[in-house]
């Protein structure tokens, strides 16, 4: 955190009685939110609370409905994102905004691009501009790397780069460790400490509490559009925060009563698989899932634990070894198969491999299932009125914040999204849930939500198999913990095992 005291520091940023609506959804309820200057502001509250639609009217890319807008005391009137560029604020998206196939360098400068004479690229100058921002700021980057090449962390600090390089003096980060390893996230938290000393404002928007309590100075609450909490981060909690984000007290960690394992549901055998470039990415994993238990895999990400849920719900074929079902060998089966022979999957991406983002939450809350006769009349024509009377069913029973089943999915916050996901699979009563990232991306509320949900899964039967970046989720819900490190299952521990003990065997140590 930083060290002078924040209370004396002027104000950034100032937002007076902002209001942001469509029809049905108030976003943001006449908010008052305010920055100061050289600090690292937090901004929490669950998805759909409004936080990123204040933060989108702050950068310019929503017009606020009324309300008032000053920097550094000064009233603003932002159009767009070039005006909020213009006044110093930067904005470092969930989603990246970057472009694959250009280059570091490339992406950084894009719109922006130092030319030599005739027009052209200037790839030296655009190296040393880059070079020097690294310098200052500690933030060392490749300029020709190609960025589809990159880890995740080099990505974002990509995108913190090109916003330093426009003259942003005040940067927003939206949900900045997503998609970071814990890692990476803490290098980027000492990047944003650097930044401050600098003489940087950061708004960080997060669900993580662990993490707003690491690196901010002062937190904001919001809850169905309004603000309803100001907080002293030195002199707060993670059960404050929860509480005035969800309205009530929240369950930090999971009631798991002991299992009841019953038979083998899902045995794997020796399995082989490789990543998308072609080498090995599981080599020889076994382990088995019975019914009414929760197994988690830990593992530092990148050491097969994508691959090996891939294949086991079909969307990636095996180099070798042997799937069974039961007694079923399923290892030739593609994923309709293997959808329809009980096994749910709940995929890491939600946003590429869960969803058809322009699909209703209607049409989402059937996908792989569109041709069934409860749906279809003939697998082709469709019966609406089943799907949408499914779909209320499980909007109301899965708390999905949406104006109306026939709502896009594109348009529901990221937790709303995971959650269509969630109903979707879970609403199949499977035999087998596969659950790949469950809560990435959500916050407090929700994950104390689809916690619960898995874990009613365990207690009905169902044999579940966990992959989570987080360990504390891990250990929260797994009653055994398979350990993968570099493609292999090194070691199969009890779901109490101790962090440290885990954390050496991810790593590729031994714990004896």
């Amino acid at each position: 955190m930083t060290e002078q005291p924040q209370d004396e520091a002027p104000l950034a940023v100032e937002m007076r009685q902002i209001v942001k609506a469509w029809p049905g959804v108030v976003a943001n309820d006449h908010v008052d939110f305010e920055v100061r200057q050289g600090e690292i502001h937090a901004l929490v509250g669950e998805n759909g609370a409004g936080k990123s639609t204040l933060m989108n009217v702050l950068y310019g890319l929503l017009q606020p409905d009324s309300g008032e807008i000053r920097v550094r005391g000064r009233p603003v009137r932002l159009h767009g994102p070039r005006d909020a560029i213009a006044q110093g604020i930067g904005m470092v998206h969930q989603h990246f905004m970057l472009i694959p196939v250009f280059t570091t360098g490339e992406n950084i400068m894009l719109g922006r691009e130092p030319v030599r004479p005739g027009g052209f690229y200037d790839h030296a100058r655009a190296g040393q501009e880059i070079a020097a921002l690294a310098r200052r700021y500690g933030l060392a980057l490749d300029p020709n790397a190609r960025m589809g090449d990159l880890p995740v962390g080099l990505q974002q600090r990509a995108e913190i780069v090109k916003v330093l390089y426009r003259g942003a003096e005040i940067l927003i980060l939206d949900e900045p460790t997503g998609v970071l390893t814990p890692q990476e996230s803490a290098e980027l938290f000492g990047v944003l400490r650097d930044l401050v000393k600098s003489g940087k404002t950061i708004i960080f928007i997060s669900h993580k509490l662990k993490e707003v309590l690491e690196v901010s100075d002062r937190i904001t609450v919001m809850r169905r559009g309004r603000v309803v909490g100001h907080l002293l981060t030195r002199q707060t909690s993670e059960a404050e925060i929860a509480r005035q984000m969800v309205g009530r007290d929240v369950l930090l960690r999971v009631d798991l009563k002991p299992a009841r394992p019953g038979p083998v549901a899902l045995a794997v055998e020796g399995l082989g698989a490789n990543s998308d470039r072609g080498v090995p990415a599981l080599r020889g994993v076994s382990l088995e899932v019975r019914r009414g238990e929760i197994l988690g895999i830990a593992g530092v990400e990148g050491n097969g634990q994508s691959e090996l849920m891939e294949v086991l719900a079909g969307t990636r074929r095996p180099t070798a070894g042997r799937i069974r079902l039961g007694d079923r060998d399923i290892t030739a089966l593609d994923a309709a198969a293997i959808r329809t022979a009980g096994i749910a999957h709940i995929p890491e991406d939600r946003r590429g491999a869960g969803l058809i983002l322009n699909y209703s939450v209607a049409g989402n809350l059937i996908l792989g299932h569109q041709r069934d006769g409860s749906f279809a009349w003939r697998q082709f024509v469709l019966r609406l009125r089943a799907i949408l009377e499914w779909a209320r069913r499980l909007i109301g029973e899965f708390d999905i914040r949406t104006p109306t089943p026939q709502t896009p999915a594109r348009s529901l916050s990221g937790g709303n999204q995971q959650k269509i996901i969630v109903a979707r699979e879970l609403g199949a009563r499977p035999t087998v849930l596969l659950a790949a990232q469950p809560t990435r991306g959500v916050d407090i509320g929700a994950i104390e939500f689809i916690h619960r949900r898995i874990v009613a899964e365990r207690d009905g039967g169902a044999a579940v198999l966990l992959v989570s970046a987080e360990l504390d989720e891990i250990r929260s819900l797994s009653d055994r913990i398979a350990v993968i490190y570099e493609g292999r299952i090194v070691s199969i521990e009890s779901g109490d095992a101790p962090e440290d003990r885990l954390g050496l065997l991810m790593t590729g140590g031994s714990a004896r």
